[in-house]
């Protein structure tokens, strides 16, 4: 039958049935958006076009000649900056660690139905642009204002509701200096790219991506609680389908660990040489620095204390790790476990959720190691 209305074409979000496989839908969601190679955490400031990338809706068509962000609500005097005016403003530049609030829900059992992550999407990059605390003071805002509202252009249909993409920060955090919210024009030292919000998003540190709105056309300070639908239907934590739920905020801590080796092309699985392995990756939290990672070589039985970089200056960014592995032929099953300075450590099974959000589970990743055995040459 053919749609014929929003909601036909719309539906509401959902949880597979058993032993159901991921769907033609959720493949052309995961051609369109992409995760960041697990080579590339080499990378202290991941590549633009390795960085995870997530588009809710389109990329709009963005002309920075013409782009105008708008600044009202509760505020004494509402702005209207062009790109001249906020290149005007001082810069700042920060190194920022991103995560998509959905990484790791293609491993979850039972699966929502989503974009369909494994532990790839996050990210790394050197933000610069103007604090927001700066434009909303600039604007001067109202005492009985609570909330700052954030608009993109990015405009489609969700779960049946037509929408702007739109998110909102309590007033505390928007006007804060640690984290400082950023307005970013640049991305690596260069204008953002069209799929990372150009010409303008929000740079929301420690927090889930789902906060960091794109494409960042209008501001609006509020007196109450935003209720739109990704506030309120949305990035929630919920067992059942009809609770409210708890938002989702901050990044939880994670590992991950580049895989070490060489891969076959379908499984991933890795291949290694008998003897010593250095083992290395890159751990963050919303919460504050990384304390200790720990790597396991068998499953998460027994544990080995890696090496972690202090976070120094760059306080929203990644910290690498590196140890060292002894490999014995066979088959072995490598996990890394990131705790935070404040006591949250990654889980060893599963934290569910129906949307499959802020699931921090620990990375597996299976090695093979055995001796070489490559294909003969032809003559």
């Amino acid at each position: 039958m053919e749609p014929s209305s929003l909601g036909d074409v719309s539906t509401p979000g959902r949880v597979a049935s058993a032993g159901e496989g991921v769907g033609l839908d959720e493949l052309a969601l995961a051609a369109r958006n992409h995760g960041l190679p697990l080579e590339a955490l080499r990378y202290e400031v991941t590549p633009a076009g390795l960085h995870y990338v997530l588009v809710h809706y389109d990329i709009p068509a963005a002309d920075e000649a013409t782009w105008q962000l708008t600044v009202h609500g509760r505020v004494r005097t509402p702005l209207a900056l062009d790109m001249t005016a906020l290149r005007a403003l001082p810069a700042v530049t920060h190194r920022v660690t991103m995560e998509c609030a959905g990484n790791g829900r293609a491993r979850l059992s039972p699966r929502p139905v989503s974009q369909p992550w494994l532990v790839e999407a996050v990210g790394t990059a050197d933000w610069t642009g103007v604090p927001l605390r700066a434009v909303l003071t600039e604007a001067g805002v109202q005492p009985d204002a609570v909330e700052a509202v954030f608009t993109g252009a990015d405009h489609g249909v969700e779960r049946g509701v037509e929408q702007d993409y739109q998110r909102s920060l309590p007033l505390p955090l928007a006007m804060g200096a640690d984290p400082e919210v950023l307005i970013a024009y640049a991305m690596n030292g260069l204008p953002l790219p069209p799929q990372h919000g150009y010409p303008l998003r929000l740079v929301v540190p420690g927090w889930y991506g789902m906060a960091h709105v794109k494409w960042l056309r209008d501001i609006t300070l509020a007196d109450a609680p935003f209720t739109g639908f990704q506030q309120v239907a949305a990035y929630r934590l919920r067992q059942t389908p009809d609770e409210p739920g708890e938002p989702v905020t901050r990044i939880a801590p994670r590992a991950l660990m580049v895989p070490p080796g060489f891969p076959d092309f379908m499984s991933r699985t890795r291949v290694v040489r008998p003897g010593p392995v250095a083992l290395e990756g890159r751990a963050w939290s919303g919460y504050g620095p990384v304390a200790r990672v720990q790597v396991s070589a068998d499953g998460g039985r027994t544990w080995t204390e890696a090496e972690v970089a202090p976070r120094e200056r760059r306080v929203w960014a990644w910290q690498a790790w590196h140890c060292d592995w002894t490999a014995t032929p066979g088959t072995h099953t490598l996990i890394a476990r990131a705790t935070d300075a404040e006591g949250h450590t990654q889980p060893l099974e599963q934290p569910w959720n129906r949307g499959g959000f802020a699931n921090n589970l620990v990375q597996h990743v299976t090695v093979l190691c055995c001796a070489a055995n490559r294909l003969p040459r032809k003559s």
